[in-house]
């Protein structure tokens, strides 16, 4: 699976849904996750580097400071309407599968540029075909790997007025958390995306 963008979920209380694609097929996966994993996503999505490590930046050094990578994230399972996900480490004493919320593996897994999967059981119950959901997607080229050992991409939702609003609430909202937190200067790298994007509405 790839990234194709977050998008709001207007019936889950400010929640984003996570949109995975299909790779090699024509399914979706959209997944609900907070706002605050929905930040760490778009950040990195966006190239964004505060000046101090977030926390899924502070994760991806700690496993990076034992000397190991994360090899992939595995969305292995659908109970009750709850995703679960694993992620798999690999370093200097072999393999190490690690249980995690989907939103934060698949955080981890932009930043390690790490493959995503999604088991088949999961896929069939609760993927979409493309034609059903209506959120388009222009490729940001990026260096990973997927499931089908090719270069994948990680893609961004598109200029369409609902996307950018949606890219443009999460820059808002970490500006205004930036300066709350008075880190000004994180604040004003967001300030100049937000203008970039507003241009496209």
């Amino acid at each position: 699976m790839d990234i194709l963008g977050l998008s709001t979920s207007p019936s889950s209380g400010g929640a984003y849904a996570l949109i995975l694609n299909e790779v090699s097929g024509s399914r979706r996966l959209p997944i609900i996750i907070g706002s605050y994993e929905a930040q760490a996503i778009a950040l990195e999505l966006e190239h964004i580097k505060p000046p101090r490590p977030m926390t899924h930046d502070l994760m991806k050094h700690l496993v990076e400071a034992f000397s190991y990578e994360l090899k992939y994230i595995l969305i292995s399972e659908l109970k009750e309407g709850t995703f679960f996900s694993k992620m798999i480490f690999e370093g200097p004493e072999g393999e190490v599968t690690i249980d995690s919320r989907p939103s934060d593996s698949v955080a981890l897994a932009i930043r390690f540029a790490s493959p995503i999967f999604v088991s088949s059981a999961v896929l069939s119950d609760a993927g979409i075909v493309s034609e059903e959901l209506d959120l388009k997607a222009t490729n940001n080229p990026a260096d990973k790997k997927t499931g089908s050992s090719k270069p994948a991409t990680v893609t961004s939702p598109e200029s369409s007025s609902e996307s950018v609003a949606t890219r443009i609430q999460l820059l808002q909202n970490n500006m205004d958390a930036a300066i709350q937190a008075e880190d000004y200067e994180l604040a004003a790298r967001l300030r100049d995306e937000l203008q970039k994007l507003s241009g496209l509405l």
